[in-house]
C-alpha cells in the first residue's frame, strides 16, 4: 500500500516536471502508451489475452474516456497553474463525486446520516481549498480542471461497476484493454492539442517515462494485487495517503508552499471521505440462552 501511495501520489510531481517540455495532451498520450505496453506484456506473460467482443470494447471506450483520457489531460492542464500538491488534494475528492453520482442516479442504497455529513464536509473542504472569497484563492481554471478530472474518475468508476465488472474477465485484462483503448482515444486528440514543439530535455522525458511505466502501468498491477490480497474496501484506503504524498513531494522537490488553509482543507476533505466510507452498524440480536438441563 505504501508503494502504491508513493507511485500514485508522486504522479502529480512527475506531471509538473513533464510540463516543462511537453503539452498536456502529449503527456497523456505518452503515459497511456507506456502504461498499456506494461500491462499488455504482463497479460500475455500470464497466458491471458485481451478481451474480445464489440460490446465489452464499447464499454471500455466509455470507461477509458472518463477514466484516462479526460482526467489525464485535465490534471496536466490544471497543473500549468496549480501546485502539484493541490492537484493531489483535489484528486482526493473522487470518492465524494462517486457517492454524489450514486445518490443522484439511485445506485447508492446506503443513505445513513454519516455519509451525508461526510459528503457535505468533503465539499466544504474543497471550498476551503479554493477560497473564492480571497483574491489569491485557487478559484482558477487550473483548479477547476483538476476538480473536473476527479469527477471524471468518479464517472468511470461508477460506469465500470455497473456495466463491466463481473463479466468473467480478470482485472488485469480489463485494465490493460482500458489503457489500450485510452491510447487510441488520446491519439485522436493529438491533432487538436498535441502538436506543440517538444523540448527534448532529459528532465521532462524521464518524468513522463516514470509516470507512464510506474505511475500508470505498474501502479495498476499493484492496485489489483492489493485488492486481491486485502479486499476492495481495505484497498481504497490508499486514497487517504495520496494527497499527503503529493503535498510533501511538492514542498520537498518543487519548493511549493505549505499553505495552512490548503492543508486544513485537505484534512477536512479526508475526514469527509472517511465518513462517506462509514458503513451502517449491523444490529446484533441477543440470543437468549436455552434453559439448563440437569443430567440424572
Amino acid at each position: 500500500m505504501g508503494v502504491l501511495a508513493l507511485l500514485w501520489g508522486s504522479s502529480f510531481l512527475w506531471i509538473k516536471i513533464a510540463l516543462t517540455g511537453l503539452s498536456p495532451v502529449q503527456i497523456a498520450l505518452v503515459r497511456t502508451v507506456l502504461g498499456a505496453a506494461v500491462l499488455v506484456v504482463l497479460v500475455y506473460a500470464q497466458g491471458q489475452r485481451l478481451p474480445s467482443g464489440k460490446a465489452i470494447w464499447g464499454h471500455l471506450a466509455f470507461a477509458a474516456l472518463f477514466g484516462n483520457v479526460i482526467p489525464f489531460v485535465l490534471f496536466a492542464v490544471g497543473e500549468q497553474t496549480v501546485d502539484s500538491g493541490v492537484a493531489g488534494v483535489l484528486n482526493a475528492t473522487t470518492p465524494l463525486w462517486a457517492l454524489a453520482i450514486g445518490l443522484a442516479l439511485g445506485f447508492e442504497r446506503q443513505r445513513n446520516t454519516a455519509r451525508f455529513v461526510g459528503l457535505a464536509l468533503g465539499f466544504a473542504g474543497t471550498l476551503l481549498i479554493f477560497a473564492p472569497w480571497q483574491q489569491a484563492g485557487l478559484a482558477s481554471w487550473g483548479a477547476l480542471a483538476c476538480l473536473l478530472a476527479a469527477a471524471s474518475y468518479a464517472v468511470s468508476y461508477t460506469y465500470i461497476g455497473r456495466t463491466i465488472s463481473g463479466r468473467g474477465l480478470s482485472s488485469i485484462q480489463l485494465s490493460s484493454a482500458q489503457l489500450v483503448t485510452a491510447t487510441g482515444l488520446t491519439a485522436l486528440v493529438v491533432p487538436v492539442g498535441g502538436l506543440q514543439e517538444v523540448h527534448l530535455d532529459w528532465q521532462p522525458l524521464v518524468a513522463v517515462a516514470i509516470l507512464g511505466v510506474f505511475g500508470t502501468g505498474a501502479a495498476f498491477v499493484i492496485n489489483y494485487r492489493l485488492i486481491e490480497d486485502e479486499g476492495p474496501t481495505n484497498a481504497t484506503t490508499v486514497g487517504y495517503l495520496l494527497p499527503v504524498v503529493s503535498v510533501l513531494l511538492g514542498a520537498a522537490f518543487l519548493d511549493e508552499a505549505l499553505n495552512l488553509r490548503v492543508v486544513a482543507g485537505m484534512v477536512v476533505v479526508l475526514v469527509g471521505v472517511g465518513l462517506t466510507r462509514k458503513q451502517p452498524a449491523t444490529a446484533i440480536i441477543p440470543v437468549e440462552p436455552e434453559p439448563a438441563t440437569t443430567h440424572k
